[in-house]
């Protein structure tokens, strides 16, 4: 007596059918620095063929740059404590810099309103002077 599951094949597991995920890719600062010099110094025309040639994209040339003239491309390998990126901030520190960004969005227009009311201030006296003006100025009228 045969059940239907023996007629079927067994499922095949996802991490058999699917090929290895790839890993990134590593590059030490020894050869980033050399890359970036060797882009540098190429004329333009060969730029693109170092690219190709490396398997890397212009954008990865530029961030190494950039790294190496901030200074962290030393070629030397960092202390096993210290970090690359920035220290995270503080919740206080978070708040503060928002009070801060607020208060001078609300300075500034504070000085927009004053400066408004001040034109006004200024147009309201011009249209007095100018109303008084005309009371005395009136030609007489024919009728």
């Amino acid at each position: 007596m045969s059940t239907s599951s023996d007629d079927q094949p067994a499922p095949a597991t996802p991490a058999a059918d699917s090929a290895p995920r790839p890993s990134r890719r590593l590059f030490s600062p020894e050869y980033k620095l050399a890359i970036v010099t060797e882009y540098e110094n190429a004329p333009n025309g060969e730029k693109g063929a170092i690219l190709r040639r490396e398997g890397l994209y212009s954008s990865h040339v530029i961030e190494w740059a950039r790294a190496r003239d901030a200074g962290r491309l030393t070629g030397e390998p960092s202390e096993p404590g210290t970090s690359t990126k920035p220290p995270r901030k503080s919740a206080e520190q978070i708040e503060l810099e928002k009070l801060r960004r607020q208060n001078e969005k609300l300075t500034s227009d504070l000085a927009k309103t004053r400066m408004a009311l001040d034109i006004m201030g200024k147009a309201h006296a011009l249209l007095q002077e100018l109303s008084g003006n005309t009371d005395d100025d009136r030609p007489p009228s024919s009728s």
